[in-house]
């Protein structure tokens, strides 16, 4: 829920600084209070959408000074309090347009420069809310990625939670999000297997049973072994269900051929390269273990 405040006509040239503050200032007036409660800063109160992701340093945000207004993120409460219930605004306040976006559930906020400011999911949904052109949400969405700002999961859950990915341009953007993600991991993945000594693979192929059954494509097959791994960058998305349904289907079909599949997610390339290299090497060792696998044909993606 978003909240415009009219604000008295701006006078002089104020800094960033100056404008920031004066947003906080005016949310602090303006937003609801219990009845009951003294008038003070709204908890959790943070800066918010474009504003917050230029302090982030994206480079594809506007700067803070071309900005015409501050989203100031709050928590929803209620109505306002009346004007009459609320102190004069402080003359800081003439210096900004602030924009108040009520919410139920509040992100921890992070602190630069001294002032709360929210994570870079929570901005990115709140920036693309206002936003129209399918190239400017791209490029802010690929920017928090490649930029290593956020993974794709935590945007995707904003902007579900924000209703925004039944509007054309911000689903178009989001698969642009998400190929971003996946070039990432496969990166990682690929710097997995050199720098942990594991033998190569056949990247990225197709799998099918000889004159049969096509069984999809996975990231990496080790045909000697009879281990194929897949990086598993599923996402909670509107319209969803039947790629996760096929995804288990395949794995299925594939473990009863006797192919042991490995899944990894991004964040564990991430966070944790070592140990998912020692789960794919634990495969590749035990896989005389087990009976052998069915013969595949393996063709190029």
């Amino acid at each position: 829920m978003t909240h415009d405040v009219p604000l008295p006509p701006r006078t002089g040239l104020p800094t960033s600084e100056e404008r920031l503050r004066a947003a906080l200032l005016y949310a602090q007036n303006t937003a609801a209070v219990p009845p009951g409660a003294a008038v003070g800063p709204p908890r959790g109160a943070m800066i918010t959408g474009l504003a917050a992701l230029a302090l982030h340093c994206f480079s594809t945000a506007p700067s803070l000074l071309d900005l015409e207004r501050i989203d100031v993120l709050v928590p929803d409460l209620g109505e306002p309090a009346p004007a009459a219930g609320r102190p004069p605004l402080p003359a800081a306040c003439a210096y900004t347009s602030a924009h108040l976006v009520r919410t139920r559930i509040l992100p921890e906020p992070e602190e630069i420069t001294g002032l709360p400011v929210a994570p870079v999911p929570r901005a990115l949904a709140d920036a693309v809310a206002q936003l129209s052109d399918v190239e400017e949400v791209r490029r802010l969405l690929t920017e928090a990625v490649r930029g290593g700002y956020c993974e794709p999961q935590p945007v995707l859950r904003e902007l579900t939670r924000a209703r925004l990915l039944g509007l054309p341009h911000v689903a178009d953007a989001v698969e642009s999000l998400l190929a971003e993600g996946r070039a990432l991991a496969e990166g990682q993945l690929y710097a997995m297997v050199l720098l942990h000594g594991l033998p190569d693979p056949c990247w990225n192929v197709e799998l099918r049973v000889p004159g049969g059954l096509h069984l999809g494509a996975v990231d990496a097959y080790w045909p000697d072994h009879g281990v194929a791994l897949e990086i598993d960058a599923r996402t909670p998305r509107a319209g969803a269900e039947a790629a996760w349904d096929a995804y288990a289907r395949k794995r299925e079909t594939l473990e009863q051929l006797g192919v042991t599949v490995v899944h990894v997610t991004p964040d564990k390339l991430r966070d944790a390269l070592a140990q998912q290299a020692t789960v794919v090497r634990t495969a590749l060792m035990t896989s005389g273990e087990r009976e052998p696998a069915a013969y595949l044909t393996v063709l190029p993606r």
